[in-house]
């Protein structure tokens, strides 16, 4: 959804021309599997981060625009809140001390985006879910100024046709309404891109799915939600109802949600686009001129601008990308479901910890997923999502077992194996890997650290004791020590 689109209305023939459009876009992106040359000699990997601005209190700060001019770097973007910035991190090789060069980058960007954001009374924080939002802050108001915001909040309420309706039950219970997708936006995550090759696609979007509830129960950092303590990974089920475009009816009619885990294991990136085009309707129906037939006939790269944009409109939590680089066509996937934070040193473990487990499971020599079933993967998932570290996962070979000794037996030896294989030093692996480790010893990760501290202050107000919390937590945060460790 990183596309600039103007204010506008859509019309019946709009929709019409757009479905015809976005049809022939799949057929030429057949094709191109068929018979295109795709970047696959050297893979790069990739990293976004979404964050939370602040005041010096810890309360939201609705200043993006200003704190986008004061920063003033074009790494970083305006986001869904005007509470949210974005920074993409520019892409790199793992074989090419990538991890390293993630982590010094990413530090070095944040450092100066605080000292000049700062300057207009928004601090940088790096969290799940922004523990001090209140409802007032979830409104149209707080919408960012780009137009693409308030036109896709309009699509998906019209297409909903009535207000959005929050619920989630966990140690406490939250049940709101919203009459726009603001909530969305409390939703802070970081995105890991690993680039493949369209044979190799399949496996590494299947292993990204098997593994999904493993990296939630590790790095889940968002037990708070308007005052109340929830899952410990809130942001799962926030997103997935603050977008969802169907009513009540057709959720008992089976129809499926624009944010969902998917329901089958695939055998091509095709199948993924192919359910795009079959089963959701567009939210925005822009047509360009571009043929594509015509581009790839002539020997050219085929935007598929509507295949793309739509794409980007259904928030699958593993979601394959098409892309041109250099000229050069290729394809991602983007791992969606972490949540930012804590440190920065933490998240690049998180992502080491991906990129080395994702690798070693997809070219494994027997699939993963054809021992465990989709439906057991998705169940691992919402259940880490609600019990973060705590969770019992089901694995093949091994039944029910604790997310922590899965991980300390089992994945980290997998994960290491992984980043040999990407040509990760081994002091590199060591110490990452070992963050993860840590965490998994000690039980720790940043929403337990959340909930403990606030627990510690159950004699305040909630949201003193939450706001009181956030300071401490962003104190922490600018040290770069994993969580684990912070007292």
């Amino acid at each position: 959804m990183g596309e600039d689109v103007q204010p506008q209305e859509f019309t019946r023939a709009d929709r019409t021309r757009h479905r015809e459009k976005v049809r022939r876009n799949l057929d030429v992106f057949a094709c191109m599997l068929r018979e295109a040359h795709f970047d696959t000699d050297d893979p790069m990997t990739g990293l976004e981060v979404e964050l939370n601005l602040v005041d010096d209190e810890g309360d939201p700060a609705l200043r993006n625009a200003e704190a986008l001019d004061a920063i003033s770097d074009a790494a970083f973007q305006t986001e869904l809140g005007q509470f949210n910035v974005e920074i993409n991190v520019p892409p790199a090789r793992l074989r090419l001390d990538g991890l390293r060069t993630f982590e010094e980058g990413l530090r070095r960007s944040l450092n100066n985006a605080e000292a000049r954001s700062s300057t207009v009374g928004a601090h940088l924080v790096m969290i799940g879910i922004l523990p001090t939002l209140g409802e007032e802050h979830l409104r149209p108001g707080s919408i960012s100024a780009n137009p693409r915001y308030r036109l896709l909040s309009e699509q998906i309420l019209d297409a909903r046709g009535e207000d959005l309706s929050i619920s989630i039950s966990g140690p406490e219970r939250l049940v709101a309404t919203a009459d726009s997708i603001v909530p969305e936006a409390a939703c802070t995550s970081m995105q890991l891109h690993v680039q493949t090759s369209p044979d190799s696609f399949a496996a590494y979007w299947n292993a990204s799915q098997a593994i999904a509830g493993v990296q939630l129960a590790v790095s889940a950092n968002s037990p708070y939600l308007l005052g109340r303590e929830l899952w410990r990974e809130t942001r799962i089920p926030l997103f997935e109802q603050a977008t969802d475009t169907r009513s009540e009816e057709l959720k008992a009619q089976g129809v499926r949600p624009r944010v969902w885990f998917g329901d089958r294991w695939i055998t091509s990136v095709f199948d993924l686009f192919e359910e795009n085009v079959r089963y959701f309707p567009p939210l925005l129906p822009i047509v360009h001129e571009e043929d594509p037939m015509a581009v790839l006939d002539a020997g050219g790269i085929p935007g598929l601008d509507e295949l793309r944009l739509h794409n980007g409109t259904i928030y699958r939590w593993n979601r394959p990308v098409y892309d041109i680089a250099g000229g050069v066509p290729h394809l991602r996937v983007e791992n969606r479901l972490l949540a930012a934070g804590p440190t920065v040193v933490d998240m690049v473990a998180n992502a080491a910890f991906y990129f080395g487990l994702v690798r070693a499971i997809a070219e494994n020599d027997r699939p993963l997923w054809s021992q465990l079933s989709f439906s057991a993967a998705e169940e691992n998932f919402h259940t880490a999502a609600r019990d973060g570290i705590d969770a019992q996962l089901y694995w093949p070979g091994v039944g029910q077992v604790p997310a922590t000794e899965l991980v300390l037996r089992r994945l980290l030896p997998l994960a290491h194996q992984g980043l040999e294989a990407w040509g990760v030093e081994t002091s590199v692996r060591d110490r990452l890997l070992g963050i993860i480790e840590g965490r998994c010893i000690s039980g720790v990760t940043g929403a337990t650290w959340f909930v403990d501290r606030v627990h510690e202050r159950a004699g305040m107000e909630r949201y003193d004791a939450v706001r009181a919390t956030l300071r401490e937590y962003r104190e922490a945060m600018h040290t770069n020590e994993p969580v684990h460790t912070w007292e």
